[in-house]
């Protein structure tokens, strides 16, 4: 039975192994290593073109902004207008009403150039018209009207609010936040991409080992065997390593599950099909000597980032809403005043004949005489708000310092964690292959074999965890900051080529 069961574990291990390389040879591999890795994860991962586009959406949303500060020149056009009914018209001294028949078509065009004054919130507009009357009925006629040039300016006043002069103050602050806020998630993209390469090599690593030990365990088994004839060997040591070999059996169908599916996720990532590539990669070789002070992290991680600016557009948002809560609990009033010239005439050229003056002013106020406290109210809870937010950027910042000394102190730890799991891998190794050697002699037992493969595995695991740690602390920090630590630059640098891919 045990045989047959052995047998059959071999046989599953060989028919994994050949299915493997046969669909290895129908897939293109690519050999990449972790910096290769990020740079076609900042090109080419749906996550990067979607960031992309973000910007680009606040690019023009900022664009827009701008446009609103600059003249703009409109075009008015009504054609046609015609109108064939009967309307409502009232004596102008018995104040009787009449319905006459309404036959004639009015057609008109203009063109203003507006301007937008954000200092004061008015509107200054330079105006010019042209209007055309034709009458069917009850007689045949046509008129002009002609507004050759005018200028109008509309001013609210009484401290009305002003929504451009705070646009004004907020726009380019929230212009360069969707800046920094690319780059912070560009950044993002590579931590997501160095998780996705360890999952993948530790998944590797461990079907490599599985496989290793696999074939191993069935050598030693074999010998086992031979001196179980002879009595050097008990039948609790024979079972030890028969049960070694079939987890090692499971072990290598289970990693093929997880190679497969961090394969999957690494290319569905990378913009790869995901049945058509098969990745190998390969570990950093160095670990750079790297020790970041606390204090300069925690400077570039308030100059450079988003954080500082977050807090700004939030107490500006909130100082506006102060601001137009108490415009609009007071007095409301606009002026508009209109000067220019204008005419009428039967002909086209008649009607820019000796224009007469045209003037216009006017001057609206409303004033809330009882509104049960609404307005106070408004108020009130504006600048409530207005604390609440600072209280909580007194406690973002606690937390930011306290959040990057932590960080800062672990990524400082890991290079020592790296070259310790190193040494203890390359220790625990030997140990596997003196073990080995023993055993063949006779020299050494199954349990210490045993015991010597898990350490030289747990090793292995051990040391490509701690090298994930670094990189992953490392990536982390730079996203925090900004700042490139190992080409000592700030990343803003590649903007405009970020962009540009």
């Amino acid at each position: 039975m045990k045989s047959i069961v052995l047998l059959a574990t071999f046989f599953l291990f060989q028919q994994v192994y050949s299915q493997e390389k046969r669909q290895a040879e129908l897939t293109l591999t690519e050999h990449l290593n972790l910096q290769e890795v990020i740079t076609l994860a900042r090109q080419r991962s749906t996550d990067a073109i979607l960031y992309r586009h973000q910007f680009l959406s606040a690019y023009w949303q900022y664009r827009s902004f701008r446009a609103e500060l600059l003249p703009s020149l409109n075009l008015g056009l009504v054609a046609p207008n015609f109108s064939h009914s009967l309307v409502a018209l009232q004596n102008s001294e018995t104040g009787e009403y009449k319905y006459v028949q309404d036959y004639a078509m009015r057609n008109s065009v203009n063109l203003s150039i507006d301007q937008n004054i954000a200092a004061t919130g008015g509107k200054v507009a330079l105006y010019s018209s042209l209007e055309r009357l034709d009458q069917f009925e009850p007689q045949r006629y046509h008129l002009y009207n002609t507004n050759p040039v005018s200028i109008t300016y509309t001013q609210p006043i009484f401290g009305s609010f002003n929504k451009l002069k705070w646009d004004k103050k907020i726009e380019p602050e929230a212009y360069e936040r969707a800046k920094i806020n690319y780059l912070e998630a560009m950044e993002g993209v590579t931590v997501k991409a160095v998780d996705l390469f360890f999952t993948l090599v530790s998944a590797q690593q461990k079907m490599k080992m599985a496989r290793t030990n696999y074939q191993n365990t069935e050598k030693n088994y074999r010998i086992a065997q031979e001196r179980f004839k002879i009595g050097t060997v008990t039948q609790n040591d024979l079972m030890q390593l028969e049960l070694r070999m079939l987890n090692d059996g499971m072990t290598i169908s289970q990693m093929e599950t997880e190679v497969k599916t961090a394969q999957f996720e690494l290319a569905s990532f990378l913009g790869y099909p995901q049945s058509g590539v098969n990745f190998e990669l390969t570990l950093p070789e160095t670990i750079p000597p790297l020790n970041l002070n606390y204090s300069d992290v925690y400077e570039l991680s308030i100059r450079n980032t988003s954080f500082k600016l977050d807090q700004k557009i939030l107490l500006l948002r909130a100082e506006m809403a102060i601001v137009q809560a108490k415009a609009n609990r007071g007095a409301q009033a606009e002026f508009f005043a209109q000067f220019g010239l204008n005419q009428s005439a039967a002909e086209l050229n008649g009607s820019y004949r000796n224009p007469q003056d045209q003037e216009n002013v006017r001057l609206g106020i409303q004033i809330p005489l009882m509104d049960w406290g609404m307005g106070k109210g408004r108020v009130k809870t504006a600048q409530s708000q207005m604390n609440v937010i600072q209280t909580q950027i007194k406690q973002q910042l606690t937390d930011h310092q306290q959040d990057i000394m932590i960080r800062v102190l672990q990524f400082n730890n890991q290079a020592t964690q790296c070259r310790i799991s190193e040494k203890a891998n390359e220790v625990a190794q030997k140990r596997y292959d003196l073990s080995m050697e023993l055993f063949k002699k006779g020299t050494l037992s199954v349990l210490e074999f045993n015991t010597a493969q898990t350490e030289k595995d747990e090793a292995v695991s051990r040391f490509i965890t701690e090298v994930y740690n670094y990189w992953k602390y490392y990536y982390s920090l730079q996203q925090s900051t900004l700042y490139n630590f190992l080409e000592t630059r700030n990343i803003s640098e590649d903007f405009d080529k970020l962009i540009q891919n």
